[in-house]
């Protein structure tokens, strides 16, 4: 029994068009793939040329500097900089613990009094009193005069099982970025319509548990972006533990300019920080896009 085939099709094509895609493209419709094609391969070497031109421009008006020679030797030097790495990377991961444990504790702290300050009734005022004024006295307070409060004038209570600076620097860090996270946290439960409470409470659920498997979801769901450039932005704050006295990357990056007199450690240290906040800043972008397209989604739905 011989087969046929459908006119216009290459021998062995499976006759039904239906079976591959739904249809066969229309000649307009190959037309316009292969047009969206090539302006995309335009835009994208339109985008590399300009950008070659514009990092040209900059190197060349950088360089033909009159102190740019002075100015390569005292911040590019790279013998300087191969020396000063080691102990530079040894702070860095200092800086690094500080990230995680300064990061776990001030969400959980953040949250906590989020929740707080979302209490209802009038016997629960005095907490929300109480975290209101929290979060606007650290929001308040530069964190650089924290960490000398926290880092400087507790031991000088001399009170007895008093942690190390360390400890202290990094509690100054959490006190100060908790307040901000709860503000973020907050915006995000109240965000939630309360027809969602409503609807939880009238299924049985009782208020802890209305927050737990409703509100709360959501909520962290909707300001991840924002809580992510917290962390972003904490990732460079945790630098200035160096105030306090302990060696992380920029205090050994100091140490390294008063031995050496060249500033060269110092863009070391600014380079490692960038470097440890690539990852971080990916991640937000990406969060940020997916957020953006679920909630595109939402409203269209």
């Amino acid at each position: 029994m011989s087969s046929t085939t459908a006119p216009g099709r290459p021998p062995g094509a499976d006759p039904d068009p239906r079976r591959d895609g739904g249809h066969t493209p229309s000649p307009l419709q190959v037309s316009r793939d292969r047009y969206r094609t090539r302006q995309t391969v335009r835009s994208v070497l339109v985008a590399a040329g300009s950008t070659a031109v514009l990092g040209l421009v900059l190197y060349l008006a950088l360089t033909g500097a009159p102190g740019w020679e002075r100015v390569r030797s005292s911040f590019l030097d790279p013998q300087v900089a191969r020396q000063a790495l080691p102990h530079i990377l040894s702070g860095l991961w200092l800086n690094l613990r500080l990230l995680l444990a300064c990061a776990a504790c001030s969400l959980l702290l953040g949250l906590l009094i989020a929740f707080l300050r979302t209490l209802r009734g009038p016997v629960a005022f005095p907490i929300r009193a109480l975290s209101t004024g929290y979060t606007y006295a650290f929001r308040g307070v530069p964190l650089i005069i924290v960490i000398y409060v926290m880092a400087l004038g507790v031991p000088g209570l001399r009170l007895h099982g008093t942690p190390g600076v360390i400890v202290l620097g990094a509690a100054a860090i959490i006190l100060t970025y908790s307040a901000y996270l709860a503000e973020v946290f907050r915006a995000g439960i109240e965000s939630v319509h309360p027809s969602q409470r409503a609807a939880a409470r009238s299924l049985g659920l009782s208020y802890r548990q209305t927050m737990r498997y409703v509100v709360l979801p959501q909520a962290v769901r909707r300001v991840s972006p924002p809580l992510l450039n917290d962390l972003v932005a904490m990732q460079k704050d945790v630098g200035l533990i160096s105030l306090a006295g302990p060696i992380d990357a920029v205090r050994a990056a100091e140490i390294s300019v008063g031995t050496t007199y060249n500033f060269t450690p110092y863009v070391v240290a600014g380079a490692l920080f960038v470097a440890l906040a690539i990852p971080l800043v990916a991640v937000t972008d990406a969060v940020t896009v997916r957020a953006a397209r679920r909630q595109s989604a939402e409203g269209s739905a």
